[in-house]
Parts: C-alpha cells; structure tokens; sequence
C-alpha cells in the first residue's frame, strides 16, 4: 500500500471541445494545452493542469488523477497490480501508474510531473478581514473587483459507487486513504457515504479529498478550491450572468465545512467553488453521522430537486 499525498485533476469526455472551453474559463480555470482531441485545464497553483476533457461522442465521466509521493510507491503500487510504470505524455510530464477502480472509472498515479509557471494574468492576493477582536486590516479598504472566480486547485472528487465497501476497500488498501466522516441510514450499520482524507501523519491535509456515495456511478461533483469567500461571490454572480446553469448554493457544509457553490457544465457534470475547508490530521476523530433532510449544510438556500440527480 501506498499513501497518496492529494488528488490532481479530473477527467471527462464530450463532444464539444469548445463549449466546455468556454464554460470552464468563465468558471476561473484557463487553457494549458488544446489538441485536436484533447482539453487541457488549469488553475492558478502549480499543477500543469486540473481539468481534462477528451473529444468523445457521449458525455462521460472518465476518471481521475492522484499524486504519489514517490517513485518507489509507483514501482510499487506497479508490481502489486501486475503493470508497469509509463511516462506521462501529458503536460508536466513524470511518470504514472494507471489503474481502474471496482465501478470501471480510470485512475491515474502520478508522480515526478513539473510544476507549471504563473499564469499570465494577475492574482490578487486573499483578502485580510476585518472580524469581531481581531482587526487585521487597519487604515485600507477592500476592493476585490468582479469577473470569474479565481481557481487554486482541485480540492476534491466526489464518486456514486454502487456498493460503498468495494470502492472503500480500492481506495484504502490501493492509496493510503483514511474514513475522516461519513453518513449512515438508518441503523448505523448502513454506512451510505464516506469523505476519506489522504494519511500523511501529523502533516496537515483536507478534511476529504475522495468521498464515496452508495448509488449509482460516475461522479457525483468534482470540487475547485477558489481564491477567498469574496473570490468565490464573484464568481457566483459572473456565472449567473453569463447563463450557466446553477445546481445549489452558496451555504456552508457540515462534514470538512467548506462554503460551497455548486453549478452544471454544460454536459450535466457538476462542479463546485469552494473555499475555507477544514484541514485535519492523524489526531481528527471522526466518525458516521446519521443522513437526514438538514445533514448536508449548516446554512443553505433550499436544495432543488435536481441536486441529487
């Protein structure tokens, strides 16, 4: 077993290369690399790219990326499962190991990629704020301007499995990943959900970077982590005014807290802004908390009907 150290981009095929361009540019990420058949998508962290969509006739979700800590672990994580360890052709280049989990979804361990230079637009740096005994910004005002959001990273990967022990067994014993919370129905024997974080000991990590939801397959979102809370209400509203579609929010979740925006692609797929996380180690006691009507958020507007779907 190896343990992963964060999850590095998500992977989609659609028809239309352009359609998805454009949306996820007016979302905050920009354009790393195009092919005739391929999409590349990045943020403004380090990774050569967070988003890839490859020209297919159906919509699909194709899988995911995450990040080794070493050679050795893809050597490793090779020879336990009977395959080899390949160059990566994409951007940043490195090494991966691929692999595909119990529900048919592709799984790529990457390690050895080079960090990918500053965009070429400007960043603003997060926003000091100014809270009830502790004033930190003093003789300023704040400005944040509007446009897009700001995308850093990707945060998260959310999956619909059809049988949630299977999937926990895949990731656990393939990738290190530990239950940090979960949902049961019911009796707390019917455990439906689990937000699994990455084991680097007593180095601090986010709260989940794979979760997995009994019911169905595919993913159910994938999540960008966005510059400040002002960085993500401009986005919201530039989103709105460009006529994308919106799928639930803003509000605040209650399992890793993050205040979350979530919308639809133009394919369906949904996506979320996200920003202030928890961020927990191996000391984070945890646990399963009963499902229910009010689980979800500690403040939301109400959840369309559509959310869940």
């Amino acid at each position: 077993m190896i343990k992963v150290q964060d999850v590095a981009y998500v992977r989609f095929g659609a028809p239309d290369l352009d359609v998805m361009e454009r949306f996820l540019t007016d979302f905050g990420l920009s354009t790393a690399l195009r092919t005739a058949d391929r999409l590349y998508m990045r943020g403004f962290g380090p990774q050569p790219f967070v988003h890839v969509t490859e020209r297919i006739e159906e919509p699909k979700v194709l899988g995911f990326g995450l990040l080794a800590q070493s050679l050795s672990d893809l050597e490793q994580l090779a020879t336990a499962h009977d395959t080899a360890v390949q160059d990566n052709v994409e951007p940043g280049g490195g090494y991966h190991v691929r692999l595909v989990d119990p529900q048919g979804l592709q799984v790529d361990v990457i390690w050895g990629h080079a960090p990918a230079p500053p965009p070429a637009s400007s960043l603003r740096a997060p926003l000091q704020l100014n809270n009830s005994g502790e004033l930190r910004r003093l003789g300023g005002t704040q400005r944040p301007g509007d446009g897009s959001s700001h995308v850093m990273r990707l945060g998260h990967v959310v999956l619909k499995v059809p049988s949630l022990e299977p999937s926990l067994q895949f990731y656990s014993e393939n990738f290190g990943l530990r239950v940090a919370d979960g949902y049961f129905a019911g009796t707390p024997e019917n455990r439906i959900a689990a937000f699994l974080r990455c084991d680097l000991g007593s180095e601090y990590t986010d709260h989940h970077t794979v979760a997995l939801i009994a019911g169905g397959t595919g993913f159910e979102h994938c999540a960008f982590e966005v510059l400040d809370w002002d960085d993500l209400m401009a986005g919201h509203h530039y989103l709105h005014a460009r006529g994308h579609k919106h799928s639930w929010g803003i509000g605040r979740h209650i399992q890793g807290s993050q205040v979350f925006d979530y919308w639809r692609d133009p394919f369906g797929n949904k996506i979320e802004h996200w920003t202030d996380g928890d961020l927990i180690n191996e000391q984070y006691a945890g646990g399963y908390a009963p499902i229910g009507p009010n689980a979800l958020a500690q403040w939301a507007p109400e959840m369309g009907p559509d959310f869940m779907l």
